[in-house]
């Protein structure tokens, strides 16, 4: 079964059905087209949403070393990923079958227009062919009825008896002259009778059904191409979902990385002060000293308040020193590793650059027409300077590291008697501990409110509880403690975790 033979005669629903098929095609390339926006749009927020909570800057770079927060980097790195495989996505399926479709819609459509044009011109060259015909017809008709006309006038001139012989002959000559046209006018109708049945054959079973078949196969190579571009739909999709598959387990991988137990540690690592807790207040027996009373005033003496230990004071701390001696002990030890491994980078470095410098000028002497070895001499000179300072610092940070190593068990003993030095320290300076209530106020620089309740055990330290609201008297400056003022007028060093900033 074919269009050619079993719809010869449905031309016009062969148009429309055809015209139709062009549309869905249209159609198609339209949905994608859309479909690649939404993609890209998609694409485009995974990016910047991957962006937003990315983590920057030094302070942030120092978190990313627990495992949990490092852990959200590479599940914001694995989202990029995955949003670029939904921009190839749409790529592939703009170039793949938007533009392939859109070429192809192109071609058919003239290849359809060719055709129809083809039935079109078939038919009028039918139908003027019908119309010879009809004329041809005509013209044997009228000259048929000339030619009777004329033979019935011949035989009446022949019966008359009035006629003369000449009349009689005339007629006939008239009859015959019309019987002969009649008769060619026959031949001429006949030969484009069989003329036209001959083009009408060839029409109906030739022309036209080859034309109407060429659409037929138009029609089912559309629906073909189409259906690829259908599966294409997919497949483009498909060939991205390892990639896609890869990007989500390593999300997954990221979650499974996080170890509590290792991030614990690292942040003990990183802000414990070194300092030995505390001793036992020794207790101090004022019955000794006392006179009788003799006065209201000697009954009840000035309160002291006595001033709390910091372990690192910060109330009056002195500018960042070079060799880190404001910090406490460990984080001293970390800084001061941290500086040397610095600067023997960059040592090496500068070291690896005179080698270099020293290499050019040799080649420069053995072959002066590459170079004037005199030209490296600044860089020679500026990189010999360069080593001998950084190893002057190298030097210098070993020494006080070697330091704060050696004198950190001095430095515990030292920190555990400190109590009982200072009370010792007031009692005998009891009218300079008072005077130092009428000190200048120390302004708040902002407020906060406690998250978590707080022992504070360490010297230097306060107990806060949650809800609490507190006074900044000193921001955190980086190792994660900050200088608060209590509701109770105790003043000390909390965690800056634990409180929330505001009122």
């Amino acid at each position: 079964m074919d269009w050619g033979t079993d719809l010869w005669d449905q031309y016009d629903h062969m148009d429309k059905h055809t015209q139709s098929g062009i549309d869905l095609v249209d159609r198609y390339i339209k949905f994608v087209k859309e479909r690649t926006e939404i993609e890209q749009s998609y694409a485009k927020q995974l990016r910047t949403l991957s962006k937003k909570y990315a983590k920057r800057g030094s302070k942030d770079e120092q978190d990313c070393r627990f495992s949990n927060h490092a852990s959200l980097q590479e599940i914001l790195n694995e989202l990029n990923d995955y949003a670029g495989q939904r921009e190839l996505i749409a790529e592939n399926m703009m170039t793949g079958i938007c533009v392939e479709l859109t070429k192809y819609l192109q071609d058919i459509k003239l290849e359809r227009k060719t055709h129809l044009s083809d039935a079109k011109k078939a038919q009028q060259f039918l139908e003027g062919s019908f119309k010879n015909l009809e004329s041809t017809k005509k013209r044997y008709a009228k000259e048929w009825a000339e030619a009777e006309k004329a033979i019935q006038q011949s035989e009446k001139t022949e019966s008359d008896l009035n006629a003369t012989r000449l009349d009689v002959e005339k007629a006939k000559q008239h009859a015959h002259a019309r019987t002969h046209t009649a008769e060619e006018c026959r031949n001429d109708y006949a030969a484009q009778l069989q003329k036209y049945n001959k083009e009408q054959n060839f029409y109906y079973y030739s022309e036209i059904p080859q034309i109407f078949n060429k659409m037929q196969d138009m029609d089912e190579r559309r629906i073909r191409r189409l259906a690829e571009g259908y599966c294409q739909f997919s497949d483009i999709e498909k060939k991205v979902l390892p990639i896609i598959t890869k990007c989500l387990e390593g999300i997954y991988a990221a979650g499974g990385k996080i170890n509590e137990k290792q991030d614990s540690m690292l942040f003990i690592e990183q802000h414990k002060s070194g300092f030995e807790r505390p001793a036992d207040l020794e207790f101090e027996d004022y019955t000794q000293g006392i006179k009788p009373a003799t006065s209201d005033s000697s009954l009840n003496p000035p309160k002291v308040r006595a001033k709390p230990f910091w372990p690192f004071s910060k109330k009056h701390k002195p500018p960042p020193a070079e060799d880190f001696s404001h910090l406490p002990p460990e984080q001293r030890k970390k800084r001061l590793q941290g500086k040397i491994e610095d600067i023997s980078r960059d040592l090496q470095k500068t070291q690896d650059q005179s080698e270099a410098l020293e290499k050019m000028k040799g080649v420069y002497e053995q072959s002066p027409q590459m170079g004037d070895p005199s030209s490296l001499e600044p860089q020679i000179s500026e990189t010999a300077q360069n080593i001998g300072r950084l190893r002057g610092e190298l030097a210098k940070y070993e020494t006080w590291l070697a330091e704060a190593v050696g004198g950190e068990e001095s430095s515990n003993a030292i920190n555990n008697n400190q109590h009982g030095v200072l009370a010792a320290d007031q009692s005998q300076s009891f009218y300079t501990e008072f005077d130092d209530e009428f000190e200048e106020v120390e302004t708040p620089v902002g407020h906060c409110t406690a998250l978590y309740t707080f022992e504070g055990n360490s010297e230097g330290t306060i107990s806060i509880t949650e809800g609490e609201l507190l006074s900044i008297m000193e921001d955190d400056k980086g190792d994660g403690w900050m200088r608060v003022l209590g509701a109770g007028g105790e003043e000390g060093y909390i965690p800056s975790s634990y409180v929330k900033l505001g009122p």
